[in-house]
């Protein structure tokens, strides 16, 4: 698995990696600041992020995690020194796999990864959507192609990138989208996604 680690103390940004290396995962960079960080997001296709939320730069690991999860879906341990009330409820808000509280123990780090991963993939194969399923929700059932279409829009894909995608061109895909929206009743692809989600 490869990981990004975001840490801006160098030496404990070592030690994860060690630790890391150690175990068989593979880290693809150490960001020590947020406008590294976000560089890396996009650069390093990582499969998994370890935050520390104390993070140099204009935004912090909480405010960096819900660039994450809003753009790229990327699984997401926190690694803070910071316990608070305000803190957790911060942190919670987008919904990281795991939260671990400086100083930790390698099996500490490694457990929660494991743990973390594996409730992230079940969440997100309970998030699947299934044709069968949106026909119930739909006023007039959706064709395969608007399924498909639905599908990229939940991954928030654009509509340029759908119709490269799909080898279709962007006024099919606008027209697609509008049929979709349409047939759940809905105005927008926001509420589309939140319609067949819930």
């Amino acid at each position: 698995m490869k990981v990004l680690i975001v840490e801006d103390e160098v030496m404990i940004a070592r030690h994860i990696e060690n630790v890391l290396v150690n175990n068989q995962y593979t880290v693809v960079g150490i960001a020590h600041d947020s406008e590294s960080a976000q560089e890396y997001f996009y650069s390093r296709n990582p499969e998994l992020i370890i935050m520390d939320i104390n993070i140099d730069g204009h935004k912090d690991g909480i405010e960096l995690a819900a660039i994450v999860k809003e753009k790229y879906d990327i699984p997401l341990v926190f690694l803070t020194a910071h316990s608070d009330v305000d803190t957790l409820n911060r942190a919670k808000e987008v919904n990281p796999c795991a939260y671990i509280v400086k100083p930790f123990k390698e099996n500490d780090l490694i457990s929660s990864i494991v743990i973390g991963m594996y409730n992230y993939e079940f969440r997100k194969h309970s998030k699947k959507l299934d044709l069968e399923k949106v026909n119930g929700i739909a006023n007039i059932p959706l064709s395969k192609k608007e399924f498909e279409v639905l599908i990229d829009i939940k991954e928030g894909l654009t509509n340029a990138q759908i119709a490269k995608k799909q080898f279709l061109s962007l006024s099919t895909i606008k027209f697609h989208s509008k049929n979709i929206y349409e047939k759940l009743d809905v105005k927008n692809r926001t509420s589309a996604i939140k319609k067949v989600t819930n």
